[in-house]
């Protein structure tokens, strides 16, 4: 399943909403991502056009089995990675930026090992 960053960024942006609201919303969007609401909007547009989201008439999103799919890897691999970082002594805010710029392009073979390493404490 072959996806841009930037929409594997959304992808994950919405299911971190949906758990800790509870329901999610373009500006809660463009907060979460410091992009504008417009980029939001063109953003979603895609999303829902490929299957990865739907919204409800009161344009409340939500993340189908497809999309869902998606933002679990890419927020599996965020918390792995920052946690990771943490132990071996970064600070968490610069764990939690590292993270992000990592958790797209790892392979599938070194996040496997971070996860074994995880486990291993």
């Amino acid at each position: 399943m072959n996806i841009h960053k930037s929409a594997e960024d959304y992808l994950e942006m919405i299911l971190r909403l949906d758990e800790e609201k509870g329901y999610v919303r373009s500006v809660d969007i463009a907060t979460g991502l410091s992009v504008s609401k417009p980029s939001v909007s063109v953003a979603m547009k895609h999303l829902r056009e490929n299957g990865y989201i739907n919204m409800d008439k009161d344009n409340y999103i939500s993340l189908t089995d497809k999309g869902i799919e998606i933002a679990r890897r890419i927020y599996d691999r965020h918390k792995a990675l920052t946690e990771i970082l943490i132990r071996i002594g970064v600070d968490p805010e610069t764990a939690q930026e590292d993270a992000c710029k990592v958790e797209h392009d790892i392979s599938p073979e070194t996040y496997e090992a971070i996860v074994r390493q995880l486990n291993r404490h």
